[in-house]
């Protein structure tokens, strides 16, 4: 790939904040230092892989432009919290659609579609230079998730880039959030950041009130759904070793048509912290495990914690990666949801 994709840091552990107030009594402070010593809040992701072969066999730019709408839109729609994308091309050299826009594979042109749907548009135009890649997106439908805030919404917190220092001896930067005026943070950052700002309760903007740069992961932990991270595996057990949560991923799912067969309503997920839900390309997940030199002779249901036939007794003979990710995804709400209870 011609660019690395930055590390993402969403791993969210929350240690909830006790003030200790003059006056209280005894009773009330041993409560509060009961509730210190309890484990951190415990904030489930979802992560998903998809193959970048999937985007070589599509014969259009505009295909697989919308092709990767769709990836994107399913990881919306059902609050997908990272999307890994892995090599798994037999042959490298194999002619690709992308070859006539510029040296961009698979990867790199999926990884780039993905993130800038997940952008809110009014950042849009400062973090993606003009790119032949990005030659057809504007005819893909918006992801409208909660993050993509309008001019006239108010919410606690936004998404922004960095504009500027205000001045060189104030300590401050200015940041577009995408409304009529940008907003001041008290700290430092170079121009063409992105940040989560939390936006706090004064509307005014015309007041110098400096608001905040926090974690990414905040507005989540508080139970709003904030958009996707992307990462590249150079191929399937990259996903696995180099998964970017602190302690990796607690439990692997693989999606296959040979894979066992499991109704929704039965499927028993253990409790977890990060679960990630693998899909195979045009020869499905056994060809990325037999091609993969780190699980050389390994079956490809070995390599998972379960590996499932999300859609048994299908009548074509043949279903898409795209609409895979959407039938699985809507299979495992029920059982993903009975697991956050636990």
């Amino acid at each position: 790939m011609a660019k690395k994709n930055k590390k993402q840091t969403r791993d969210a552990e929350v240690e909830p904040e006790l003030n200790t107030k003059n006056g209280e009594n005894d009773d009330s402070h041993n409560k509060k230092k009961l509730k210190k010593k309890r484990m951190r809040k415990k904030i489930p992701t979802v992560s998903i892989a998809v193959p970048a072969s999937i985007i070589d066999n599509v014969p259009t730019l505009e295909l697989a432009t919308r092709l990767a709408g769709q990836i994107a839109r399913a990881a919306t729609i059902f609050r997908i919290n990272e999307v890994v994308v892995f090599d798994n091309k037999s042959n490298p050299d194999n002619d690709s659609v992308l070859d006539n826009v510029g040296d961009e594979s698979g990867a790199a042109f999926l990884m780039r579609i993905l993130q800038y749907l997940e952008t809110p548009q009014y950042l849009r135009k400062a973090l993606f230079p003009m790119h032949n890649s990005l030659r057809f997106v504007g005819l893909l439908p918006p992801l409208d998730a909660p993050h993509h805030l309008r001019k006239h919404e108010w919410f606690p917190y936004r998404e922004g880039v960095t504009v500027k220092e205000r001045d060189s001896n104030s300590g401050a930067t200015l940041v577009d959030v995408g409304l009529v005026k940008n907003v001041i943070v008290d700290q430092i950052f170079e121009p063409g950041r992105r940040v989560t700002v939390a936006m706090g309760t004064d509307r005014n903007l015309d007041s110098d009130l400096p608001r905040q740069v926090i974690s990414s992961s905040k507005p989540r932990e508080e139970g709003t759904y904030w958009g996707y991270q992307v990462r590249y595996a150079h191929n399937i057990s990259a996903v696995f070793k180099d998964c970017a949560y602190k302690r990796g991923y607690d439990f692997i799912i693989g999606t296959s048509e040979h894979g066992q067969i499991i109704k929704s309503s039965d499927l028993e997920i253990p409790s977890f912290r990060h679960l990630l839900i693998a899909f195979g390309g045009l020869a499905g997940l056994e060809e990325s495990i037999e091609e993969d030199d780190n699980l050389k002779g390994k079956k490809a249901q070995d390599a998972f914690n379960l590996y499932l036939n999300t859609c048994p007794h299908q009548g074509s003979r043949t279903i898409r990666t795209e609409e895979a990710i959407f039938i699985s995804l809507q299979y495992f709400q029920e059982p993903i949801s009975r697991a956050f209870q636990c």
